[in-house]
């Protein structure tokens, strides 16, 4: 059931998405060689302690998960697509690392991810990270009233494919309010002009998943959270919390 936000709760959900913003924000800053991702962790954790938040991350155990997932931040390095569990592993020089960050306050969610590099950067991966954002503003651009979930969808498809770049069967964007996953689903490739129709209230996270190999295949690790690419290829993934509104699409999880 997709549940339509009034405009009052729309502001709430904003409010939680510039906790899940500033927390990134701080992540992407402290991210250097040397620094462990379990002291990333902390520090995103220290964000929403101040704004009197919580995560909705920590202890999540969905249906295909043996165990809670044990952090507040995803924290997934090179061929790592989501879900990597923060370790005490340290930062390297051209590391990839895509960072996926919720916050719950008031009782809303927001929920965002951001990919960049550490050090000295490989052009391949730059390349990689700035097709993951492009494919994202493609489908917050599609995410119109009157538009479907389709048109999202293929809008992220069209420029990953046409980059060359593999997308994770099965992984995609969803509903978010009071819950982090709600209805619909927001699949990454699609048919335009299918699918759920887009009305003023809906609120989505939409998120690309690229595979740097152009395969689609990847494989759960040891784990039993972090998904790896199959070739061993980079990934990146990119996501905002989006409203649909009358007057156009409105990113409650913005960096400033």
């Amino acid at each position: 059931m997709v549940e339509l936000k009034t405009d009052t709760s729309i502001e709430a959900m904003y409010a939680a998405g510039q906790v899940v913003a500033r927390a990134l924000t701080a992540v992407r800053e402290a991210a250097d060689v040397g620094v462990s991702l379990l002291e990333l962790d902390e520090l995103a954790h220290g964000v929403l302690r101040e704004a009197g938040a919580t995560s909705p991350f920590l202890g999540y155990r969905p249906s295909f998960a043996a165990t809670p997932f044990p952090a507040v931040l995803c924290a997934s390095v090179n061929d790592a697509i989501v879900h990597g569990i923060p370790t005490g592993y340290r930062l390297r020089d051209g590391d990839l690392v895509s960072m996926d960050f919720g916050a719950a306050l008031n009782g809303w969610v927001g929920d965002s991810a951001i990919s960049f590099t550490v050090g000295t950067a490989r052009p391949a991966d730059l390349r990689l990270i700035e097709t993951a954002e492009r494919a994202l503003a493609a489908g917050i651009e599609a995410a119109v009233v009157g538009n479907r979930i389709g048109d999202i969808a293929h809008a992220i498809g069209t420029v990953c494919r046409s980059a060359g770049y593999g997308i994770p069967d099965g992984f995609g964007g969803h509903g978010i309010g009071r819950h982090m996953h709600e209805d619909p689903g927001v699949p990454n490739e699609g048919r335009p002009g299918r699918g759920y129709p887009l009305r003023h209230g809906m609120v989505i996270a939409i998120e690309p998943m690229l595979i740097a190999g152009g395969g689609d295949g990847y494989h759960e690790a040891p784990d039993g959270w972090t998904l790896r690419t199959n070739d061993g290829s980079r990934a990146a993934h990119a996501e905002h919390t989006v409203a649909i509104t009358r007057t156009g699409p409105r990113i409650l999880t913005e960096r400033r």
